[in-house]
């Protein structure tokens, strides 16, 4: 197998595969929750309460040693906003889908993301090495976000105000 190859074969490319398998589940059941709940904030609330309890219990699985916390805390600023961005994205994540459609979502998000990162690499952003900014890179990221026009133009966009309010009382309720 070429070299390249088997770069594709690698357990860490099959683990990023897994964990972006796993973003529009994430979306679409959050989503769901906010419904069930009555607000999507409520839903994201509970996720990162169902994240800190998984960690939590890996952690301890694991035996992790205990956090530098002092190190940490004497290092840049920008170490504590991964937190805020977890949050944050969770939060669009479970009203947006509703209203966009997990497809369209996610699209949205991967132009978002691959356009963030092409940024974070081309400047070295957060301590990463600077990877600058070349033809191919570009064109990749504009491969992207003309499958993002393709999948809009396609999908005969239904306006917002016409869709169903998913976090409306129930007809019965209003009753």
């Amino acid at each position: 197998m070429p070299a390249k190859l088997s770069v594709l074969a690698s357990v860490p490319f099959s683990l990023a595969l897994l964990a972006g398998s796993l973003v529009p589940l994430q979306a679409a059941s959050n989503a769901a929750l906010g419904r069930a709940l009555g607000h999507p904030l409520w839903a994201a609330l509970t996720s990162l309460i169902v994240s800190l309890v998984v960690l939590s219990a890996t952690i301890l699985v694991l035996r992790v040693a205990q956090p530098n916390v002092a190190g940490a805390l004497q290092s840049a600023w920008w170490l504590w906003i991964g937190g805020v961005c977890g949050a944050v994205y969770v939060a669009m994540a479970t009203f947006l889908p509703a209203r966009l459609g997990v497809a369209n979502f996610i699209l949205f998000v991967m132009v978002g993301q691959v356009v963030a990162a092409l940024l974070i690499d081309h400047f070295g952003l957060l301590g990463l090495t600077a990877k600058p900014v070349n033809l191919p890179r570009v064109a990749g990221v504009l491969i992207i976000v003309c499958g993002l026009v393709v999948t809009q133009w396609g999908a005969g966009r239904t306006p917002i105000s016409a869709q169903p309010n998913h976090n409306a009382a129930p007809a019965e309720a209003i009753k």
